[in-house]
């Protein structure tokens, strides 16, 4: 067949979109099988679980209607135990999300070995295991034997049992959550602002940008979906607190049992039996997470586009 000016040939050719289709499913695969296993299986046996009555052990489903809700919800502790988690939200999140946005994008204006060595002195505590973390805060708390004997006692703490009380247990597992995790995020953040493009870096300083309008107005919005992610983790792991409140409030003169809701859900299914109730529990924790992720979803545009971002602008 000879093409003539006027003819037009059309060769068929395979997809692109078709094929970066096929190869994303590959790269997702792993992780929504283990969703599948971990995430959504266990969420609908809880669901099955909490409407299950048990007899000698053993759960006969569908058969407790709505009992173990009204058990659960209407505990004398129930209210306690996620207003204590609220509480500690209120102050965890901020603080976690401004503190290590702040020091990574202080630690990014450096490019030298101090740099370096601040970031690792932030991810060595990340490496200790968490109750493992708690322990060394006991230790660290205690007036008798901490390094920082001075600073407590100025402060009026005498005793472990003053440091360790209800009322200071949010700022407590505020501080031992920061350090314990800050570092891997640094490590996260440092790599997002490694990938900003340096031509607009050196554009924004010839147009006169010092290095604190750089950090806040352009490097900050640029790793914004990094700092969203952080906030739905950070606030998600928050509602679920259990090593923090039942390993400190064990070290102090008079033991407190229950502050968490996780902790109330531990109670009801393993010291009381009821695991529709304790099922019915993490299903409303489930919620507050899912809900607060939602928030954070809309309200930065995760995964709104670049083209559809340079197009609003």
């Amino acid at each position: 067949m000879v093409a003539t000016p006027n003819t037009t040939i059309v060769t068929r050719q395979p997809s692109k979109r078709r094929r970066g289709l096929q190869a994303a499913h590959l790269f997702v695969l792993p992780y929504t099988l283990f969703l599948l296993l971990f995430g959504i299986a266990p969420g609908l046996y809880a669901i099955t679980i909490s409407f299950a009555k048990f007899v000698e052990g053993r759960p006969q489903l569908f058969q407790a209607g709505l009992k173990n809700y009204t058990i659960a919800f209407t505990d004398f502790r129930f209210l306690k135990t996620f207003g204590n988690a609220f509480s500690f939200l209120a102050i965890a999140l901020p603080v976690g999300v401004i503190g290590v946005v702040v020091i990574a994008l202080l630690l990014h204006a450096r490019d030298d070995w101090f740099a370096n060595v601040m970031r690792t002195i932030y991810f060595v505590p990340g490496a200790v295991a968490g109750p493992t973390l708690v322990l060394l805060a006991i230790f660290t708390l205690d007036p008798a034997l901490s390094p920082f004997r001075f600073l407590l006692t100025a402060m009026g703490f005498e005793t472990i049992s003053d440091v360790i009380r209800p009322k200071y247990f949010p700022v407590l597992f505020t501080i031992i959550g920061f350090f314990g995790g800050a570092g891997g995020w640094i490590a996260i953040f440092y790599g997002a602002l490694n990938s900003i493009s340096h031509e607009v870096l050196e554009a924004a300083r010839m147009d006169g940008c010092n290095a604190w309008q750089s950090a806040w107005h352009i490097k900050q919005p640029l790793i914004r979906p990094y700092i969203a992610y952080m906030a739905i983790l950070t606030f998600a792991g928050n509602i679920q607190l259990y090593a923090e409140p039942a390993l400190i409030g064990a070290a102090g003169s008079s033991p407190i049992s229950l502050w968490s809701p996780n902790q109330l859900a531990y109670e009801f299914a393993f010291r009381i039996g009821n695991f529709g109730a304790s099922a019915a529990i993490s299903l409303v924790m489930l919620l507050i997470g899912l809900i607060g992720a939602i928030l954070v979803l809309t309200t930065t545009s995760i995964f709104q586009s670049d083209a559809s971002n340079s197009a609003e602008g």
